[in-house]
């Protein structure tokens, strides 16, 4: 790894508790992202709010995409021009709470969306998925200004890992006090989005009480659009001179796309193809959490000794086995119980499918992101983050859209494949990155343009 400049300072390492508060906001938005989109009420959305129209669910399905994929859309519009505003206006802390606030109303309001009211539904996951997603971002920019790049995997490993801890507990909750989303319980699971919406609004205050907003505040002098478009074109001007980001970041369009897919699919998947029972689908909400939580966790300390590249190629191999395997499940059952005489379910053996996804889950996303923020000069990491995000949710609605029209036209179980074959684009691209060569652009412009460890505020080592 090349020596960093003796002109520019290593960002010293936050306080425990700093830490700690910005590991909460993704603590505190997994029972969004598990309940909401992954787990309940996407299969509430799709079975009972839509429902089977002689379909087999291929129009619930295609409307559940087209209403993600618009929500990632407004991201990727906006995304970017927000990052620009935030690192001008050191204004990172009051973009996520307005984010938070959003995600918590308009998720509560879910409790209203009763069988056959399908537009209010697709209104209210569209703002809440967009406000959510955005709020990613956000909590993202901070990551840079943690602690020194040698760090960065196991603190992006710790916050992905407290968040499944946090989808952990919801999940509990769910089971036990709301139970399956069915038509029959439909009165009890409806208040899923108004406790997601209090478990996301209570859990995520120390992050508003701890985590520091950095960086002085720049005289507007311009409308603040202008400020933005203006800042947003220098950046991509600038992007030649950080080429290895540009190009992480179209592998990270391949590999996302795939994650979001699984994301929104996978509990659908287990209804729709697998057929499994209530208890089984239980004890994938567990499995899934925890497994996430130990692939964040256990690969954030590997990929600051063997390197975050390297780390996230071997994520990637593992999410296109665990694709094959989730595509094969049935048929694999039928093989084994065949050839071995056994008397195997479907639905069991998906469970040890569900290990192998849950941890490429939380592996591939927390080294993502501890990439990026390797790539990222201390100055312009919300604005490269909002990069990070729009490719993240580009990827959303190119994996979710594909596989809307995919599944209307082939079934579900035979779509799922486009998965595995974004995790090879995926990893492909990103065989042309450089991680050093990376990191030294970041602190080439950190030289150049003056580190925010000398900036007035700037708290100092732990």
């Amino acid at each position: 790894m090349n020596s960093i400049p003796a002109a520019v300072p290593t960002t010293p390492r936050a306080s425990r508790r700093e830490i700690l508060g910005w590991a909460m906001f993704d603590f505190a938005n997994q029972a969004y992202t598990l309940l909401i989109i992954t787990v309940v009420f996407g299969e509430l959305f799709t079975t009972v709010i839509v429902g089977d129209r002689g379909d087999g669910y291929r129009l619930a399905n295609f409307l559940w995409s087209l209403a993600l994929a618009v929500s990632y859309l407004l991201v990727v519009v906006t995304g970017p021009l927000c990052g620009a505003v935030m690192d001008y206006q050191a204004a990172k802390k009051r973009f996520l709470f307005v984010s938070y606030l959003a995600t918590v109303a308009t998720t509560a309001m879910l409790y209203f969306v009763a069988p056959g009211y399908v537009m209010l539904g697709l209104l209210l996951i569209v703002v809440s998925n967009y406000a959510y997603s955005m709020g990613e971002s956000f909590i993202a920019a901070f990551l840079p200004d943690l602690g020194p790049p040698e760090d960065l995997g196991k603190i992006s490993g710790f916050g992905w890992a407290l968040g499944y801890v946090g989808g952990l507990f919801a999940a509990g909750f769910t089971l036990v006090v709301l139970g399956e989303a069915t038509a029959d319980n439909f009165e009890r699971i409806r208040w899923v989005g108004p406790f997601a919406a209090g478990f996301f609004l209570i859990t995520a205050i120390p992050t508003f009480l701890w985590v520091k907003e950095r960086g002085t505040p720049q005289p507007p002098g311009k409308p603040y659009r202008e400020i933005a478009l203006e800042r947003v074109a220098t950046t991509l001007h600038e992007l030649r001179r950080f080429r290895d980001l540009g190009i992480f970041l179209v592998s990270l369009l391949f590999s996302m796309a795939g994650v979001y897919i699984i994301i929104a699919f996978a509990f659908i998947y287990g209804a729709q193809v697998i057929g499994w029972d209530e208890s089984v689908r239980n004890i994938m909400f567990i499995i899934v959490q925890i497994t996430a939580a130990a692939g964040a966790l256990g690969f954030g300390f590997i990929q600051d000794r063997i390197g975050t590249k390297f780390t996230y190629l071997i994520t990637l191999s593992l999410w296109v086995v665990a694709i094959l395997a989730i595509w094969a499940t049935p048929e694999l059952t039928a093989w084994l119980n065949a050839s071995l005489g056994l008397d195997w379910q479907a639905q069991h053996l998906f469970l040890v499918v569900g290990c192998l996804a849950g941890l490429s889950l939380g592996s591939s996303q927390s080294a993502s992101r501890a990439l990026v923020g390797l790539f990222s000069p201390s100055r312009k990491a919300a604005e490269f983050f909002g990069f990070w995000g729009l490719a993240n949710k580009l990827a959303g609605v190119i994996g979710i859209i594909g596989l809307g029209l995919l599944q209307s036209l082939v079934g579900l179980q035979a779509s799922i494949l486009l998965c595995a074959g974004l995790f090879i684009v995926a990893i492909l691209v990103c065989l042309c990155v450089d991680q050093a060569r990376g990191q030294q652009a970041a602190r080439d412009w950190q030289a150049r343009n003056g580190d925010r460890a000398a900036e007035p505020g700037r708290s100092g080592p732990y």
